[in-house]
């Protein structure tokens, strides 16, 4: 077995902007697994919301190498080995695509799963005035599904804009932890009137209890409030939804246990990403299957995307060819 590391930056088709700031770049990590003429590989995108660095993530995973290369460490044992976060889905994914070569099967099968279909996918507006994101929603108004991010100065304009400039698309709201309790509250009535169907995040990971005390009138998603399984008893009564997102769950073995206790709880699932490429969105395909919303978009939002890609027909992602992953 040999293993590699490679850092890479990927330039985004525009400036994409949340809460917490823009970026024109995106810095990903990828690993991969190499047996003989089969390799797997996995990437992942480190946070600085979750203090991570790309140069960080490198380091975990090559601190791993001698255990992966003399075999001491698989994929099980993995989930110990590391904490949820993009170094472990990397590798995770990068293992469960090797797995699938060696066995001579596709992934799916492997996890004992249907063969994935293709999904309807959000597309996100980043943060501008409302004219501008007004004018990008106009472009895509063809879209089914949008995604608009807020945690500005005009939330309310910068939906109606979005709302004027796409009238059939439905509209999922991501403020990634930009509010307040009281600014949430008086919010959401408005943005009922303009038909969004999800708020996400609304407010900091730590201050969800204030949502026990909310009235609100548009289901609510945790995003970075929810990684793993650990965090579901808490959420249980605070959101509707939780996102998944394999940076977050640490790969795609624990977004698949993720996904099945939500559901068993009650929640709804949303299967989210990074701004990544298609080699990112690949593992999360399986994830999404069944999922009520879907936001694997990361490819659309980069100036090119990893060879060979994911197949996007508009909003609708197909399944990745053995040739990507899995």
């Amino acid at each position: 077995m040999r293993f590699d590391v490679r850092s890479e930056v990927w330039p985004l088709a525009a400036a994409f902007t949340i809460s917490r700031g823009s970026r024109t770049e995106t810095e990903l990590v990828v690993a991969t697994l190499t047996d003989g003429d089969r390799a797997g590989r996995g990437e992942c995108m480190a946070n600085p919301r979750y203090g991570e660095t790309q140069e960080g993530v490198t380091a975990t995973l090559e601190a791993l190498r001698s255990d992966i290369e003399t075999g001491r460490l698989d994929r099980l044992s993995l989930q110990e080995a590391l904490p949820p976060g993009a170094a472990r889905n990397a590798l995770d994914c990068a293992f469960w695509d090797l797995e699938a070569k060696r066995a001579g099967i596709r992934v799916w099968d492997l996890a004992g799963l249907p063969a994935p279909r293709p999904l309807e996918t959000a597309y996100t507006i980043s943060i501008d005035t409302p004219e501008k994101m007004g004018a990008a929603a106009q472009a895509n108004a063809y879209r089914p599904l949008l995604k608009v991010k807020l945690a500005g100065a005009d939330d309310l304009g910068c939906v109606a804009a979005v709302r004027a400039n796409a009238p059939d698309a439905r509209l999922i709201v991501d403020a990634n932890e930009g509010w307040q309790a009281g600014h949430l509250q008086s919010l959401s009535r408005d943005l009922e009137k303009l038909h969004v169907q999800l708020m996400e995040q609304p407010l900091p990971e730590g201050a969800d209890d204030a949502l026990s005390a909310l009235s609100l009138p548009i289901p609510l998603c945790a995003d970075e409030s929810c990684h793993t399984r650990a965090e579901l008893e808490r959420l249980a009564g605070l959101y509707d939804v939780v996102n998944i997102k394999l940076d977050k769950a640490g790969g795609l073995t624990e977004a698949l246990l993720l996904r099945d206790a939500a559901l068993k709880r009650g929640l709804g699932v949303m299967v989210g990403c990074m701004v990544s490429t298609s080699l990112a969105m690949a593992p999360a395909m399986l994830a999404a299957q069944g999922a009520a919303f879907v936001d694997l978009d990361g490819p659309l939002l980069l100036a090119r995307d990893r060879e060979p890609p994911l197949r996007y027909d508009g909003s609708i992602v197909h399944p990745p060819g053995p040739a990507l992953w899995g």
